[in-house]
């Protein structure tokens, strides 16, 4: 199941195409969903997070607590809209172009892809660029 929650003033108005097209992706990847919760928040609720459980005190787009278990993809997907907004700008980017690939990036994480390594970012650029296909078509 994936489910959308807000904490604050943004609504997603496909949520049953993104949640499809979640699932598509955790499957083609040889996963099944499990409890997958995106929560939309601005910048100060992220970085609370970001600080208190990280030890990060920067802005962030995305962070993801991963409770997968074996092939079941389970966690909580953070997302800042506020954050996604001006990198849209900033990449020259639709928002929810931006906003897409930040989604499936947190997904992407507890599928095994990691990005601190220039190949791993590599490889994350790939498949988010891939998933964004599918999404798009």
């Amino acid at each position: 199941m994936v489910t959308f929650n807000y904490e604050t003033e943004f609504e997603i108005s496909n949520e049953s195409i993104l949640e499809n097209w979640v699932k598509t992706i955790i499957s083609n990847n040889g996963y099944e969903t499990g409890e997958l919760n995106f929560v939309f928040c601005d910048d100060e609720y992220l970085h609370k997070l970001n600080v208190e459980f990280l030890n990060h005190d920067t802005f962030t787009d995305v962070i993801s607590f991963d409770n997968t278990l074996g092939k079941l993809i389970s966690g909580d997907i953070f997302i800042s809209v506020e954050r996604v907004r001006e990198n849209a700008n900033e990449y020259n980017a639709t928002f929810e172009d931006e906003l897409h690939r930040v989604m499936i990036h947190g997904a992407l994480h507890f599928l095994g892809f990691k990005d601190k390594s220039p190949e791993d970012e590599k490889m994350m650029r790939y498949q988010e660029n891939g998933a964004l296909l599918i999404l798009n078509n």
